[in-house]
């Protein structure tokens, strides 16, 4: 039953999507789309995705990362899932601390806010107060392990049509992106591991007084419940009256999230991948706050050292170095030809800020390159895509 629900809500836009690369879906031009027509099918595509559950918000997460899979208005419409989630019933939260700790919340917890401070896709989170110091209190919402399965068994089913039907890179790449998910998605359905996570993290930027990363509370983690410390702050996506008023310093601020993914993704191979404005705050001393360790990325030594000469090739104008990096990054499509690469590679190194450096003008840089993605047949890798929406997600200012 899941099985026709998750297919029939999702097979007008795979149709829709093909209709618009081919107008008899196998032959013919591409059909021609006003650009108000594909707002409305966008927002239709959020609505539809976050009916279907914690399974399809967290992947709408994901490909809001995919320039290379999905244009804009998509992307940014499927963003906006990441706070779209109801909360859990009454008691449900405390009844998860009990089955994972053992113990009633009020016998672990000098004070437990019923009411959530956050309600996302696979889990909810609480303030509390815990050894005389404020916390919060992550738990996994019940039966959400079930949930994700079913729907990644019916998720491998019609891509394994669309491959048979429609074999291209965008297929290709989408069938990539949700192979992977699957295999990380079990990572972050146990919250031992995003305790790890935090912990490496939070190890990595001690000597770094610009970034907080909060404090694990080891004795409370279990696999279905997470504590830490409490860190006060405010979203980055509501920072207005900050900035207006002086408090915040916008070029530092975001001289501080570009340095802090730097160092992640090129010096400590360990990246929050998970930017979204609900998980990165900035604190009343105007310190970034790192939050939600659930998708951390490992990005090994040779694959920094190769995106470091691919960009370094990029900068020189060196289309044969940009092209050896595609190839050894793993951007290429398979199938496609050098002649091809060629162009794409001209196509991105076109893309110049010149002397202009204001946020309307990174915002125009972020958009062709973007577009460049999903035009020609380029895949990203999904490490590298995450560090480029960071990027993505500061230029839109």
């Amino acid at each position: 039953m899941r099985a026709l629900v998750v297919f029939g809500r999702l097979l007008p836009f795979v149709l829709a999507f093909l209709w618009d690369r081919r107008r008899f879906l196998l032959l013919g031009r591409p059909r021609r789309r006003d650009a108000e027509r594909h707002r409305r099918r966008a927002e239709r595509l959020t609505r539809t995705l976050a009916d279907l559950g914690p399974t399809f918000i967290k992947l709408a997460q994901v490909f809001a990362a995919r320039a290379d899979i999905l244009p804009e208005p998509y992307l940014s419409a499927i963003a906006t899932l990441t706070d779209q989630v109801p909360p859990l019933p009454d008691g449900v939260a405390e009844r998860v601390v009990r089955e994972e700790l053992g113990r009633e919340v009020g016998e672990v917890f000098e004070r437990f806010d019923p009411r959530p401070l956050a309600a996302a896709s696979l889990g909810q989170v609480h303030r509390a107060a815990y050894g005389g110091r404020e916390v919060v209190v992550k738990v996994l919402r019940p039966g959400v392990e079930e949930l994700v399965g079913e729907d990644l068994d019916v998720s491998f089913r019609i891509l394994f049509l669309l491959n048979v039907l429609f074999p291209n890179h965008h297929t290709r790449a989408i069938t990539a992106i949700v192979s992977e998910f699957s295999k990380r998605i079990r990572d972050e359905l146990d919250f031992r591991e995003e305790a790890r996570n935090a912990a490496t993290l939070r190890r990595n930027f001690q000597g770094e007084p610009r970034v907080v990363v909060p404090e694990v509370v080891s004795e409370l983690v279990a696999r279905r419940v997470l504590v830490l410390e409490y860190v006060e702050g405010t979203r980055i996506d509501r920072l207005q009256d900050r900035i207006a008023s002086g408090d915040i310093d916008l070029p530092r601020l975001i001289e501080t999230v570009v340095d802090a993914y730097i160092k992640m993704m090129l010096e400590d191979g360990l990246f929050h991948a998970d930017p979204h404005a609900g998980n990165l705050l900035v604190d009343p001393q105007g310190r970034l706050v790192l939050l939600d360790f659930g998708m951390v990325l490992e990005v090994d030594r040779e694959t920094r050292r190769r995106l470091v000469q691919t960009v370094l090739a990029a900068a020189k104008q060196d289309v044969d170095g940009v092209i050896n990096g595609f190839y050894e990054l793993g951007i290429l499509d398979p199938d496609v030809d050098r002649g091809t690469v060629r162009d794409a590679a001209r196509s991105l190194m076109s893309v110049s800020l010149r002397d202009d450096v204001s946020p309307r003008q990174i915002q125009r840089l972020v958009e062709q390159v973007l577009q460049t993605f999903y035009d020609w047949p380029l895949m990203l890798p999904s490490n590298l895509v995450y560090f480029g929406r960071a990027e993505n997600r500061y230029g839109r200012g």
